[in-house]
């Protein structure tokens, strides 16, 4: 087991290094404007994890995915020799999937503004269902009687006007 800092470190070798190799050494037509995204390597830095993604349709998706398969050989050996490691990680390329799970994210905080505007807009005009305070206030005295009005009961279970307090 190695280090998660070194590997870690590897990783982001690994994404420079084939970034700038796609860019400077691959010359496949299939290969459209791919951006790499991260790269992860398994903590015995046997094997690699290099996601990508890019510009354009699922056909430019199925065509890059076929390039860099068919280049996976030449970006390894870069790799080997840039990074100068024992034992070469092998590479697998995966697509990554965070583009389309932030447009996702996106369009549903979208549609969660409107409905809250919708919202906004329909109580502009509105007035409460109850009372106009909602929250219950002790009534004053009656003068008449001293009857506290409407507090209910403030004494304590099983209180009687008999009882001492304390008595208990």
């Amino acid at each position: 087991m190695a280090d998660p800092a070194r590997a870690r470190r590897l990783a982001d070798r690994i994404k420079v290094v084939v970034a700038e190799t796609l860019d400077k050494r691959i010359k496949d037509p299939r290969l459209g404007f791919v951006t790499v995204t991260d790269a992860r390597v398994t903590n015995d830095l046997q094997h690699a994890t290099v996601f990508w993604t890019v510009y354009g349709d699922d056909e430019a998706k199925v065509a890059t995915a076929a390039a860099l398969e068919s280049a996976k050989g030449v970006l390894r050996s870069e790799v080997g020799r840039q990074t100068q490691v024992r034992l070469t990680p092998t590479l697998e390329f995966v697509l990554d999937a965070v583009p389309e799970t932030a447009s996702r994210i996106d369009d549903a905080l979208a549609a969660a503004r409107a409905r809250d505007a919708e919202i906004a807009a329909a109580a502009v005009g509105a007035t409460p269902a109850g009372e106009a305070d909602p929250y219950r206030t002790p009534r004053e005295p009656d003068e008449d009687t001293g009857d506290p009005g409407d507090l209910g009961d403030l004494g304590g279970a099983g209180d009687t006007e008999d009882e001492e307090p304390g008595t208990r």
